[in-house]
């Protein structure tokens, strides 16, 4: 059994799973069977294992709820740093995810700011089925032929695959639920894809919901929100310091002019636990 925290990142769902002393590594079932768990489910479990190579705090690998492997999950980075929090880490943090380093620092105000990278734009390593020479708006359409409620997403990923739909209207009105499951496995995507419909709503402002592969609609994904706030300022549509609205709170995002992409945001501590990473049995603590 290993301690584990649930938490949340503006009511994005989140597990976090301490096997730095664990030889053990979590099994998809064991995930699934964690996620099956109404106390317990989560949109993404971070699963945190001792320092490798790069990263000098710890190897995080995140699972989606069905049990999937996800790319990044910033939400879940900030609730690994305000788990991992304690004197000798000081308010500077280096993860190893998927083999790349993510470095983090906590703000005095408590909310964490996650440097996520920078986002890649080729068709190739979004990645899409089919090319296309500019993937600020890819041939994609939602709603009857020849009359489609959404189309020409923008494309990006930001440590995992995303398009941004453009909405004239309130984001709520659409049916994200209905549509989402088909186009997260549309054959254009052969990893899947994180879908968002966002509308600018002020300056520099942004109002989105996310439909995440794995994980289905959430209350906030932060790597959805980088890919919404990177996608309006490379459209025109906003600079590159926005904040974005989702339905669990606000995110701060900037992209630099050295195109990394900041995004700052609160995270809340609900209960902790201990957790089998073979079985998925848990008992809360």
């Amino acid at each position: 059994m290993v301690p584990i925290a649930k938490m949340n990142g503006l009511g994005n769902k989140i597990i976090v799973a301490d096997m730095r002393a664990c030889a053990d590594h979590i099994t998809s079932a064991a995930a699934i069977a964690l996620a099956s768990d109404p106390k317990t489910h989560f949109d993404q479990l971070m699963a945190v294992h001792a320092p490798g190579k790069i990263g000098k705090d710890a190897v995080i690998k995140i699972f989606n709820s069905d049990g999937t492997i996800a790319g990044a999950c910033g939400n879940g980075t900030r609730c690994v740093v305000n788990w991992l929090d304690q004197p000798e880490n000081g308010d500077f943090f280096s993860f190893e995810v998927n083999g790349q380093q993510l470095k983090a620092q906590k703000l005095d105000d408590g909310r964490v700011t996650v440097n996520m990278g920078v986002p890649r734009f080729e068709w190739d390593q979004i990645p899409l089925s089919d090319e296309f020479a500019d993937t600020r708006g890819i041939e994609l359409e939602v709603g009857p032929l020849g009359a489609p409620i959404l189309h020409t997403p923008s494309a990006a990923n930001i440590g995992n695959p995303h398009i941004t739909f453009w909405a004239d209207k309130d984001v709520n009105t659409y049916a994200l639920d209905k549509f989402g499951p088909m186009l997260e496995h549309h054959m254009l995507f052969p990893d899947r894809v994180n879908i968002t419909i966002a509308q600018v709503t002020g300056e520099d402002e942004l109002t989105m919901r996310t439909w995440e592969r794995g994980a289905g609609l959430t209350e906030a994904c932060g790597s959805a929100a980088c890919a919404a706030a990177v996608n309006a300022a490379r459209t025109g549509r906003t600079g590159r310091k926005v904040v974005t609205h989702l339905p669990g709170g606000l995110l701060e995002i900037e992209w630099r002019a050295d195109n990394f992409i900041l995004m700052t945001g609160p995270t809340e501590h609900e209960f902790d636990g201990i957790f089998d990473p073979l079985t998925g049995a848990w008992e809360q603590a």
